[in-house]
């Protein structure tokens, strides 16, 4: 039997676990997938953007002054996120005041901007062409 990989979750560093879901649930439409606190006062909070799906988003709470969030790249972009529907979520978010990085870039292969989480991730916006 082969091998097989593929990714669960991206690791989020949050300030606040309510804010940050908020966030992704107004302009992503994230779903929670996980959500369990334990006894020792650890949160899982895990969301994804299928609900089919468990690849998604894992929110860890930041620690002390070596996790600062929106700075877990270095000043490079966080992820890639896909979407069907570029124009329409693009506009969705400059609505909702999310500040965008990159204006639409439209190609013949593939359409994409970068917009910015409420902690300064930056987020590559997808759409790719059949």
């Amino acid at each position: 039997m082969e091998i097989q990989n593929h990714i669960g979750r991206l690791i989020i560093l949050v300030n606040d676990y309510e804010e940050a879901l908020s966030f992704y649930q107004d302009n992503f439409n994230c779903k929670v997938l996980v959500d369990y606190t334990t006894a020792e006062g650890q949160r899982f909070l895990h969301i994804s953007f299928d609900t089919e799906n468990a690849i998604g988003i894992w929110f860890l709470k930041a620690d002390g002054d070596a996790q600062q969030p929106g700075h877990q790249t270095g000043g490079q972009p966080t992820f890639v996120m896909y979407t069907n529907k570029l124009d329409a979520l693009y506009q969705k978010l400059v609505n909702n005041n999310v500040t965008i990085k990159v204006k639409p870039v439209y190609a013949d292969a593939y359409s994409f901007f970068h917009c910015y989480d409420l902690y300064g991730n930056e987020i590559i916006v997808t759409e790719l062409k059949s």
